[in-house]
């Protein structure tokens, strides 16, 4: 791959990996908290909480962009909070990496949400009645049998966030090196003259990178089902 591409496209690609990978490490902690709460809480705001999950995939992604650069520029609320102590998000890879994990979010949640929906909870009282802890029934009955879809929402999410523009370039543009990923890096080879070659190569890296996350994902989900089954 590093002889068919470019040194700027190979760029982006790594770029793109670092990024999606930071984006769902950094994301599922919350990601899986959500969709436990969404699955098996009962609590005021629970309506509140499906609706903010969801919402990236009903706003623009401008709009989501620009709402992140209002929050974490210099003289943002968040921002100018996190700058004192060195954390930066506007136009740097990380505020790429934030921009993805908010718009992959809802794609990593839902399947979790599914998987610990389908957790038999006559298996989880079943614990409980024999004195394991909250966190003991969650650790030993109810992760191990939704993590299928635990494992498909975090694959979903990262092709979702190996394929994020339209936040990403609203919030931390397209600096070459810094956060020119693999959609930035087509939009910006399809403005200069001659550029279509090494657009329509990260075109075929994107399509190979998002076919080869799916079938990971299921693959893996499959293997894992049967082992909890077994």
């Amino acid at each position: 791959m590093t002889d068919w591409l470019g040194p700027a496209e190979w760029q982006a690609v790594r770029l793109s990996l670092k990024v999606s990978a930071t984006a769902v490490a950094a994301s599922l902690p919350l990601g899986l908290l959500c969709a436990l709460a969404l699955a098996k809480g009962r609590f005021p705001g629970r309506q509140l909480l499906n609706g903010l999950v969801h919402l990236p995939l009903i706003l623009p992604p401008v709009v989501t962009g620009y709402l992140l650069l209002v929050a974490f520029s210099r003289q943002g609320p968040l921002g100018a909070l996190l700058e004192p102590l060195g954390i930066s998000f506007a136009f740097r890879w990380t505020g790429a990496a934030l921009a993805a994990a908010i718009m992959a979010f809802p794609l990593m949640v839902r399947p979790m949400r599914l998987a610990f929906e389908a957790v038999p909870p006559a298996l989880e009282q079943a614990a409980a009645t024999l004195g394991a802890s909250r966190l003991r029934v969650f650790a030993t009955v109810t992760l191990p049998l939704a993590l299928p879809g635990v494992v498909a929402g975090a694959i979903l999410a990262f092709a979702k966030a190996m394929g994020e523009f339209g936040a990403t370039i609203t919030f931390v543009s397209n600096i070459p090196g810094e956060t020119r990923t693999v959609p930035t890096a087509i939009y910006a080879f399809l403005q200069m003259p001659g550029g279509e070659e090494a657009a329509l190569r990260l075109v075929a890296v994107s399509v190979a990178l998002a076919m080869g996350a799916l079938l990971v994902s299921e693959w893996l989900s499959r293997r894992i089902a049967r082992r909890v089954a077994a």
